[in-house]
């Protein structure tokens, strides 16, 4: 495994300390996979709505410069390269940030309620993180927080890389690879407290990226549009496979033009069967 760190190569066997490196992760070969259909019992969804006023101006001074300088390194770097849709800094705030910082009251809440006395000090990991959301507004937001970015793509860990050194964040890895891989990497299986992922995939899909990450006792929070219900109901045999259970869904008045988001909320109750995630390329091919 190789690890880069700016313009220096180093050999490594484990991880380094938190800090911002990208990760070459090494593809395993093919396994052949067998799985067992287990009977769900379905449980109607608890809906808690949360209301959000604009968790911006919650912010410390340092914390909107740092946001500031994120959006401008976002619109400039996105005339080269496609980051996003949003071209005007006032739909970023909306559409982007505004969303990415309405994620943190339901895991604040779902975490202090079900997995631990305190959400100070999470371990983070962003699952198919893009250009950086909703994982760098995360880790601006809540400092205590350690955060991972992985993304497949170089150009977009590039540019979370060059955003990183930008804000001075120093809670921050970026990672390329795909989720497949890292989910059977033993020094990133079941490891996280919280799994998050935006505008990834459909949810039976994201549990079989996310779920494999995540700690026994800890979340994967999807961010989701305002009527995820079919989408979710779906996903629950996905769920289940992974040793998770859905635990609650938080509807989030947006203040924005793209109206009201929801955050699924999944308790992990017991250990991922080794066999999941399966090959690259599979989960999204043969969705569970």
């Amino acid at each position: 495994k190789m690890l880069v760190c700016r313009s220096n190569i180093f050999n490594v066997s484990r991880p380094l300390s938190f800090g911002t490196f990208f990760k070459h992760l090494s593809t395993p070969k093919p396994a052949t996979f067998k799985f067992n259909p287990n009977r769900i019992n379905r449980k109607t969804l608890t809906t808690t709505r949360v209301l959000n006023t604009p968790y911006f101006e919650t912010l410390s001074p340092r914390q909107k410069e740092q946001i500031h300088l994120y959006v401008d390194a976002l619109l400039q770097w996105n005339q080269r390269m496609n980051l996003t849709a949003v071209t005007e800094e006032s739909e970023v705030m909306e559409r982007h940030v505004e969303d990415s910082l309405a994620t943190i009251p339901p895991i604040q809440s779902s975490y202090l309620s079900h997995c631990g006395a305190s959400y100070e000090n999470l371990n983070l990991i962003d699952v198919g993180s893009g250009a950086g959301l909703p994982g760098l507004i995360l880790a601006i937001a809540c400092p205590s927080w350690e955060v991972t970015l992985l993304e497949s793509m170089n150009k977009r860990c590039v540019f979370m890389e060059h955003v990183v050194g930008l804000t001075e964040l120093s809670n921050v890895q970026v990672i390329r690879g795909r989720a497949e891989n890292l989910g059977q990497d033993l020094g990133f299986r079941e490891v996280f407290d919280v799994a998050v992922a935006r505008a990834v995939a459909e949810m039976r899909i994201l549990a079989e990226y996310c779920l494999p990450l995540v700690r026994v006792g800890g979340l994967f929070v999807a961010a989701k549009g305002h009527d995820p219900q079919e989408e979710v109901r779906r996903a629950e045999r996905a769920i289940h496979l992974m040793g998770a259970s859905i635990l609650q869904t938080c509807s989030v008045e947006s203040h924005s033009p793209y109206g009201q988001r929801t955050a699924i909320v999944c308790l992990k109750g017991g250990p991922t069967p080794r066999k999941y995630p399966r090959d690259p390329g599979t989960p999204a091919k043969l969705p569970l």
